[in-house]
């Protein structure tokens, strides 16, 4: 049977729910294209998530340098916290933007546009400079890190939302693993080249000349958006997007709101919490290890470490990609955050004896393994739960906000991280001072297994398209006509398919 436009709920409650089959009944897997032409779209559209996991993870390392290069005059000002935390606000506007722009306009043009944005932004922030005035080039750095932030925010709901369409094409049973490969395992390789790359930088320009070596290290971050822009001008709108998008009519925003908000309220929260804790440790991972390490060890070395700390993120992200498709996304996020929860409160527990220079190999093999668990259960999953549980028509947006709220997670996290350390006993430096934000993560993560196991819906290989299915039921129970849905150039498809099923000829229709 076919799903024709504007067919009634009974026809749709009758049918079997569609093996990625559009409403006029044409699979998705079954498109005629190459593997090549099936995969590269996935690719294009979800490797730009790069580009978040190294400009966020390399300013922690920027950081660093900074505060041994300018001492109070850095660390006395508000600069430390601003220059940490102001992209994940830039990153809140980015998304916010981009999600209405990937659905109302185009997801392709949404994603050229925030990697233009990425590719600038990383350049000035290199190139930092106020006439000599050393506040006046923080607040400049600070503005670009803003501005860089817009920018990537526009990755996750253009191209997070394109790639889980884009994965609709590929075989069943492998759709999971593959969008967290292009997806969050990315932000992780991100996180690795942004803690290896200035321990390389800062090796070969030595102490004495940390000044040029922090501008290699944030210019460097104009390569990821660059080799992205070829394969993302060849890109075309994904299929899915073109037959189901609300962009040539008016959204029913009541309806959507009634239909969405208890399930995007979970997944905001669960990410909320998640980014919370992830950013935060990775931001301040490396002032932790310098405080192990000692002050009188070399700035390579605390970075060197680092890198090591976070090489322990891609066993958890690759693990847990083949996980989601075994386990499915709810199951295997409420488990990897459970566990790595009961591993977080085992290391505060046994902080006292890792916060040492002799167990430094401990701290970070158990360290390690919290960042792991985090990676093969929220990490990996649920930008996947949050592009997955809403239909095409509202994907940007939806993903959007939880994505926003992530972010806003994150922001708050890098604020409160050193607050919660500074106000320890005993101070940042103390072990209450690395204890109390393991305690806290931790506890966080029990909430979200929580909400992960109880109110998180089941996801399986083709949701994304039963999910249009009941959407479009939904609307038309209450009266919306979803005649009105599909790009103009797919309706017109469309109206020549269904008079052809009919035996009506159809006279070419003008395009507009």
């Amino acid at each position: 049977m076919k799903f024709l436009p504007g067919s009634t709920t009974k026809q749709l409650d009758e049918s079997p729910v569609r093996n990625e089959v559009d409403i006029h009944g044409e699979p998705l897997e079954n498109l005629q294209k190459s593997r090549w032409e099936r995969s590269w779209p996935t690719i294009a559209c979800g490797a730009g998530l790069f580009s978040d996991g190294y400009l966020n993870g390399v300013i922690g390392q920027v950081n660093t340098i900074l505060k041994a290069l300018y001492k109070t005059e850095y660390t006395a000002s508000s600069a430390q916290k601003n220059v940490t935390a102001i992209a994940f606000a830039g990153t809140v506007v980015g998304q916010l933007f981009f999600g209405w722009m990937s659905d109302h306009y185009s997801r392709k043009q949404a994603l050229l546009t925030s990697t233009v944005i990425l590719f600038i932004f990383a350049a000035l922030g290199a190139a930092s400079y106020s006439g000599g005035s050393i506040p006046g080039m923080f607040n400049a750095l600070v503005a670009y890190r803003f501005l860089l932030g817009i920018g990537i925010g526009g990755e996750y709901p253009a191209g997070s939302v394109a790639c889980a369409e884009s994965t609709g094409e590929l075989k069943k049973g492998h759709r999971n693993r593959w969008f967290i490969m292009f997806t969050n395992v990315q932000i992780d390789i991100g996180f690795v080249f942004s803690t290896f790359v200035p321990m390389i930088v800062v090796l070969a320009c030595t102490d004495s000349h940390l000044r040029a070596a922090w501008r290699i290290c944030l210019g460097l971050g104009v390569i990821p958006p660059l080799s992205l822009l070829y394969l993302r001008l060849k890109l075309h709108e994904p299929e899915e997007f073109q037959r189901e998008t609300m962009k040539n009519t008016r959204t029913p925003w009541w309806l959507v709101i009634k239909f969405y908000w208890f399930r995007l309220s979970v997944v905001s929260l669960i990410w909320f919490l998640y980014d919370f804790s992830a950013y935060s440790f990775s931001i301040y991972s490396s002032a932790w290890l310098t405080i192990i390490l000692g002050s009188s060890a070399p700035i390579w070395k605390s970075f060197g470490w680092n890198t090591i700390i976070n090489l322990f993120y891609i066993p958890g992200a690759i693990g847990g990609a083949f996980l989601s498709d075994w386990m499915g996304p709810r199951l295997a996020l409420g488990t990897f955050v459970l566990a790595q929860g009961i591993v977080g409160f085992i290391m505060a527990g046994c902080y006292s004896q890792l916060d040492t220079n002799a167990h430094v190999a401990g701290f970070v093999v158990v360290y390690g393994i919290f960042l792991s668990l985090g990676e093969a259960g929220p990490g990996d999953n649920i930008g996947l739960v949050a592009s997955k549980t809403c239909a095409t028509a509202v994907r940007g947006q939806y993903y959007a906000i939880a994505a926003a709220m992530g972010k806003i997670g994150a922001f708050v996290g890098t604020y409160l991280f050193p607050i919660i350390q500074d106000n320890a006993p005993g101070g940042a430096s103390g072990v209450r001072g690395g204890q109390d934000p393991f305690f806290v993560s931790s506890s966080l993560c029990l909430l979200s297994a929580f909400l992960a196991f109880f109110f998180l819906p089941n996801i399986g290989q083709d949701t994304i398209t039963s999910e249009d299915i009941k959407f479009r039921a939904y609307l038309e129970e209450n009266g919306w006509d979803t005649r009105q849905m599909g790009s103009k150039e797919y309706q017109m498809h469309s109206s020549s398919t269904v008079d052809a099923t009919v035996g009506e000829k159809v006279e070419p229709v003008e395009k507009i």
